[in-house]
Order: structure tokens, then C-alpha cells, then sequence
């Protein structure tokens, strides 16, 4: 296991094992550049040990482009540029040396700079993103079952599974020009990224996978423990398991690209806006009615009760005299 040195705020490990195959064709590397620290993990093909080679290739060839980029220069393009250069170089190598002729390699490519994190990737290797333990983000393997995938004829575990899941659509060293998928993607502190060939990430189901490496431990305990248990799983199962390697990094600091809205979110934010909009379009139209319809009820009812007292007839009481008191009178008038 290496350490990866940095003086970006992060915590790496990577690691790779034979496994149980008579050679490891899988190769890594990584570097601090001017543009961010750059980890690149590759999975190569071909016998006679032409994948050892391309793998290697691949992986020095990515580094030495992305070392010699300005510090202005946009990751995106410089790690299609490198990814592309080492294509070059491959298939140069392989038309120089028969024995070579026909050998690839898959490529997984992360630099982390203050601004965000930059991922490209070809073929069947993967990158993750975890945040707390969860599945932020993760490649999709350009391979033929996950077309199918794609399609909805299987589902990822089927996939996995298949007898066929280790043919590749896409790879470095087949074609004259390459495209390697790229993503941009913000990074809060805490965040860990993996890069690893298929020998690691294929051996158990995706939520199992997810579940060890995205355990809270340091990186170096997590891969340690991931690496044994995918080589028990590999014995367990025949022996003639795959090569296996991987990179793990913590970061420990947030980007400066900030996250998107997710689309669930925008359509709640959404609606609430037009529920809001509605209202008070609602209170425009038909406020000013119910105040007016308000009014004239008040002052009919002002002007009923103003009639009303208006024709109430006046009653005048009239003190009536006692007749003991009229007869008194008469009496002294005599």
C-alpha cells in the first residue's frame, strides 16, 4: 500500500494486487501538479504481457501531460489531451513490437483542484464519490452488458453476473481516437472518491461494495480490509480471481464549485412558486370584488336600519289625571 503525497487537503491510499492471476496487468500513479493532485488507476488487456504494458503506458503518459499544464489550463481538456496522448503512444507501441500488437487498457483519471473535482474515465473501471457513507456519484462502465442496462434487458446485478461482463466497448489502444467521459463535479469535506479496476469493485453486489468502502475508518484500514475481502471472495470462489486495484482519498475541504440543484428539488421549489403565483394572482382578481361586494352590503345595510328608523312611528305618552284629582279641584274652585 502507498501513500499518495499531496499538499492538497486530502488523505490517499492506493493499492494493487495480483490476485489470482500469474501477472498484474492493472497500474497506477499519481502526482501533484500545478493544476491539482492527479491519481489515475488502469486495467490493461492483451496477452504476452501487453497489458502490463499498456496499463503502464497509460498511466505515465496521463501524469507526464497533466504535470507539464499550466496552472490556468482547464482540467477538463488537459486530461482529454493526455487521455488521448496515451492512446497514441499505445497503439505506436503495439505497431513497433508484434508481440504487442492488439493490447489496451481501461483508465480511470481524478484531479482534485480547489475548484472541484475533474474525473474522466474509458471502459470498465470505476470512479465513486461518497458522502456519508452513500453513493454521490459513480461511472458507468462502457461495456456491453451495461448497454443492456441501459436498455432495461438487465439490471446492474444481472450485469455483474453476467459471463459476459467482461467484454468492453471502449478502451485506449483499440482506435485512433479515443473519447474519454468527463465530469466536473463539486466536493464537500468529507467526501471520499475511489478509483479501481473491475477485479475490486465486481466482486459483490454494488450495495455490499458501497457499504466496506464507504465505512467511516481511515483510508488505509478501508482499503486494507476491502483488498482482503475481495482476495477471500476470490479464493472462496475458485481462485482464478482478477487483479485488483484501488484508490482511496478523503478530502478534507470544501470545493468551490457548489452543488447543483437536484431536479426533485427544483420541481418542489417549482411548484411552491406556482402555487404562489396562482394565489396571488387569485387575491388580484377577486379581492378587490369581495371588498366591493363588502362595502355595498355595509352600506345597504346601514341605509335599511337608517329607514327602518325613519318610519317607526313616534308614541307620545299622555300622563293621565286621576279623577279623586279632578273632583278635588272642582271642590276648591267652590
Amino acid at each position: 500500500m502507498e501513500l499518495i503525497k499531496s499538499n492538497f487537503p486530502l488523505r490517499g491510499v492506493v493499492e494493487s494486487r495480483v490476485g489470482g492471476r500469474s501477472e498484474n496487468q492493472d497500474y497506477y500513479g499519481f502526482r501533484d501538479t500545478a493544476i491539482g493532485t492527479a491519481v489515475v488507476v488502469c486495467d490493461g488487456m492483451g496477452g504476452m504481457q501487453g497489458g502490463q504494458v499498456a496499463s503502464m503506458l497509460a498511466v505515465n503518459h496521463i501524469l507526464a501531460v497533466i504535470e507539464n499544464a499550466p496552472a490556468e489550463a482547464d482540467t477538463v481538456d488537459v486530461l482529454n489531451h493526455a487521455i488521448q496522448h496515451a492512446n497514441n503512444a499505445i497503439l505506436k507501441a503495439g505497431s513497433e513490437n508484434p508481440e504487442l500488437y492488439g493490447m489496451g487498457t481501461t483508465v480511470t483519471a481524478l484531479i482534485l483542484s480547489p475548484q472541484c473535482a475533474t474525473v474522466a474515465y474509458v471502459g470498465d473501471s470505476r470512479v465513486y464519490q461518497l458522502r456519508k457513507g452513500k453513493k454521490h456519484f459513480r461511472t458507468f462502465d462502457h461495456s456491453m452488458v451495461f448497454e443492456m442496462v441501459k436498455s432495461g434487458v438487465l439490471n446492474e446485478e444481472q450485469a455483474r453476473l453476467s459471463d459476459q461482463s467482461n467484454v468492453i466497448l471502449k478502451a485506449l489502444g483499440v482506435f485512433e481516437t479515443i473519447e474519454a467521459d468527463t465530469f466536473q463535479l463539486p466536493y464537500r469535506k468529507g467526501d471520499r472518491f475511489i478509483l479501481c479496476s473491475d477485479g475490486f469493485w465486481g466482486c459483490m453486489p454494488e450495495d455490499d461494495f458501497i457499504k466496506h468502502v464507504g465505512q467511516g475508518q481511515e483510508v488505509g484500514g478501508t482499503l486494507e480490509s476491502m483488498a482482503n475481502r475481495v482476495e477471500a471472495i476470490g479464493r472462496n470462489s475458485g481462485g482464478n480471481y482478477d487483479n485488483l486495484t484501488a484508490a482511496i482519498v478523503d478530502v478534507n475541504c470544501n470545493s468551490l464549485m457548489k452543488e447543483k440543484m437536484s431536479n426533485t428539488v427544483k420541481t418542489i421549489i417549482g411548484v411552491l412558486a406556482l402555487l404562489l403565483v396562482i394565489s396571488l394572482t387569485l387575491n388580484i382578481i377577486y379581492l378587490p370584488k369581495a371588498m366591493s361586494a363588502n362595502k355595498a352590503q355595509t352600506e345597504q345595510t346601514v341605509s335599511e336600519k337608517v329607514e327602518e328608523q325613519a318610519v317607526t312611528p313616534t308614541v307620545e305618552i299622555v300622563e293621565e289625571i286621576p279623577e279623586e284629582d279632578t273632583a278635588l279641584d272642582t271642590v276648591s274652585q267652590n
